[in-house]
C-alpha cells in the first residue's frame, strides 16, 4: 500500500443538492514570493451579513468549484472564501493520485502555508475595511487542520475562532504512525522516516510525495500550538473516518479539555471522513452550529455546543 493513502484527505464533496441564488465566483489573491493563489468567494446566501468564514481545504490538487455551492449552502449569513493551493484552479478536478509532477515538487506544508498567510492578510486587510465589526471563523479540512495555528497566529484582530474538520489536531506524524498500525502498515512509515532523515535530495518522489514534503510533515508542530493557542477550537470529525483513526481524535479532545481557551466537538456518529453517513450530511450539522454561533457570537463559538 502506498503510504500516500494515509495523508491523501482531499475534500469529498456531499451528494445533496445546491440551494440559494449567491454563486461562488473566482479570484486571485497573492501568495507568497510574488506568485499568486487561487479562492473562490461569495457573499451570504441570505441577509444580513453576520460572520465571514476563511476556508483552508485539504490535499490534492483538485478545486472544489465544482461542489462549493453545495459543499457550503448551509452557511446561510456568511461570506465564504476558500483559498486553493498555488497551481490549483477552483475548476481543475484532477484526482490525487495524478497530480502532476510540478505540483507534486511545489506541494509541501511550509509552502503551503507561506502562500496562503500571504493571501490571507489580503482577504483579512479587505474585509476590515470594509467589514470592520463582522467577525470572522478560519477553517480547515482535512490537511487545511494542519495550517490552522501558524495562520491564526499571524492574523489580526477579529478571529472568532477555528473550526477544525475532519482533521485530528495531533501533529501529522503521529496522526500518521497510528493509522499506519491501523492499517497494518507500519513498515511503510518506518520506511517514510528513514527515507526523510536520509540524504536524499528534497526532489526525490517517495510514495507519491517528495521527500521536502515528508520531511515539512515530520517536523510539523500542530498539536501544542493549538492546545496552547488562545482560540476557541469546534473540532468536529465523523467516528468511522477511514483516514484518520478515531482514536487520535479521542487523543486531542482529551487533551484539549484542560486548554485555558473554549473546546467543544461534534462527534458524527457513523459518519466518514467528508462527514457523510448514508443519507445524513454531518456538513450540513457543523454549518448549522456556526449559524447559531452567528446570531449571538458574543456568546463564544462553543456557546451552543456540547461535547459528545
Amino acid at each position: 500500500m502506498a503510504a500516500l493513502s494515509l495523508q491523501a484527505c482531499s475534500v469529498q464533496a456531499p451528494v445533496a443538492a445546491a440551494s440559494g441564488a449567491e454563486h461562488f465566483s473566482a479570484q486571485r489573491l497573492p501568495g507568497a514570493h510574488g506568485e499568486e493563489l487561487w479562492a473562490l468567494q461569495r457573499g451570504p446566501l441570505v441577509p444580513p451579513l453576520r460572520y465571514r468564514v476563511v476556508v483552508i481545504p485539504g490535499s490534492g490538487c483538485a478545486g472544489m468549484g465544482p461542489f462549493a455551492d453545495r459543499y457550503f449552502r448551509g452557511l446561510l449569513h456568511a461570506q465564504v472564501t476558500v483559498l486553493h493551493k498555488s497551481g490549483v484552479h477552483p475548476a481543475d478536478t484532477t484526482p490525487a493520485a495524478d497530480c502532476s509532477a510540478r505540483f507534486v515538487q511545489a506541494d509541501h506544508l511550509s509552502a503551503w502555508a507561506d502562500h496562503a498567510r500571504a493571501a490571507l492578510q489580503q482577504v483579512t486587510t479587505v474585509q476590515r475595511h470594509s467589514h470592520a465589526d463582522v467577525p470572522w471563523l478560519l477553517v480547515g479540512i482535512s490537511e487545511g487542520v494542519e495550517l490552522l495555528p501558524s495562520l491564526a497566529a499571524s492574523t489580526g484582530p477579529g478571529l472568532a475562532g477555528l473550526v477544525m474538520m475532519a482533521g485530528s489536531g495531533l501533529d501529522p506524524r503521529d496522526a500518521g504512525q497510528m493509522q499506519a498500525e491501523r492499517l497494518g502498515h507500519t513498515a511503510d512509515w518506518a520506511a517514510l522516516g528513514r527515507a526523510q532523515a536520509g540524504p536524499g535530495a528534497d526532489t526525490q518522489v517517495v510514495q507519491g510525495r517528495s521527500l521536502r514534503y515528508w520531511r515539512d510533515l515530520w517536523q510539523w508542530p500542530v498539536q501544542q500550538p493549538l492546545l496552547q493557542g488562545p482560540w476557541p477550537l469546534l473540532h468536529a470529525w465523523g467516528d468511522a473516518d477511514e483516514m484518520v483513526p478515531p482514536a487520535a481524535y479521542e487523543q486531542f479532545a482529551q487533551r484539549a479539555q484542560h486548554r485555558n481557551a473554549p473546546y467543544c466537538a461534534l462527534r458524527l456518529a457513523g459518519a466518514n471522513h467528508g462527514l457523510q453517513a448514508g443519507e445524513v450530511d454531518g456538513l450540513q450539522q457543523v454549518w448549522a452550529a456556526l449559524e447559531g454561533w452567528g446570531r449571538t457570537p458574543q456568546r463564544g463559538l462553543c456557546a451552543s455546543v456540547t461535547f459528545r
